[in-house]
């Protein structure tokens, strides 16, 4: 697939409805949150190149709220990444899924991860990085959010994306990352992954992960809590030993509702005892 032009992406305003092509069929367990009580649906954020389409869930009542920026799988934005930031409006917070892909392509719309990965593979760190302050920036001036208590989460892709973020914005008062890789080999796209830099870390970081994930050894989870022992973020990882990769996606059949629901738990007490 050719990468979008300028014009394309300008363009883009709304995602395609329901789940990624790529995640058919969808389990029977996944969950639906309903709007009742909050607003929620397509926006469009402004860079520096034009309008970035994303999803926001907050409050119908009120002002001031916590922000969280929910960072996206490789399946980009789709119902499950949307009904995850109704779950957040539910508690209060203004909750915004960027979609981080759309310059390079519309992935919900592809139908294997195998088509999906040369998509990902041209999104820039930096260009992601940039996406994300213009979102928080957005959710501040637009959205009712309180950028003094804002906190990032993100799944998979999103997950490795959440180290890197924290530590190159310090403002950030949480985060929590689900399951995303944390080893690398460099190249000008990602010059760094979150072992790197995990000593600089000043942000509070809750990592996620499951003892059963084929795609993200155990031996580079280890390497990463002894990185973040010389970081002062004061920054934990939690190890669920039967879990497999994508433990919290409801609508695969990866999903252990345990595990994935005590994560839940340990996120809301952690953005909390954060000050988010």
């Amino acid at each position: 697939m050719p990468e979008f032009t300028r014009r394309q992406f300008m363009a883009t305003a709304a995602f395609a409805s329901g789940f990624a092509l790529a995640v058919q069929p969808i389990a029977a367990s996944v969950i639906t949150t309903n709007a009742e009580g909050i607003v929620a649906g397509a926006v469009k954020i402004p860079v520096s190149d034009g309008a970035m389409p994303a999803y926001r869930a907050m409050p119908a009542k009120g002002t001031n709220f916590p922000i969280v920026l929910v960072i996206h799988e490789i399946f980009g934005v789709h119902a499950h990444i949307e009904d995850v930031c109704r779950r957040f409006a539910k508690l209060g917070y203004v909750a915004i899924a960027p979609q981080l892909f759309t310059r390079q392509g519309d992935v919900l719309k592809l139908s294997s991860v195998d088509e999906i990965r040369p998509i990902v593979a041209k999104v820039p760190d930096a260009q992601v990085m940039s996406d994300l302050d213009a979102t928080a920036a957005w959710a501040a001036k637009a959205s009712k959010g309180n950028a003094a208590k804002l906190a990032i989460t993100g799944f998979c892709w999103g997950g490795r994306i959440v180290w890197l973020y924290a530590t190159r914005t310090p403002t950030i008062k949480a985060g929590v990352a689900w399951y995303g890789r944390l080893v690398g080999e460099p190249n000008p796209l990602m010059p760094t992954h979150p072992v790197d830099v995990a000593c600089a870390l000043k942000v509070p970081v809750l990592g996620l992960y499951g003892g059963k994930d084929t795609g993200i050894p155990l031996t580079t989870v280890e390497q990463m809590r002894d990185r973040l022992k010389s970081s002062s973020s004061k920054s934990e990882i939690i190890v669920y030993p039967e879990a497999p990769h994508a433990f919290f996606a409801d609508y695969r059949p990866s999903y252990r509702e345990a595990d994935a629901k005590d994560g839940w738990k340990r996120l809301q007490a952690w953005f909390k005892q954060n000050s988010v």
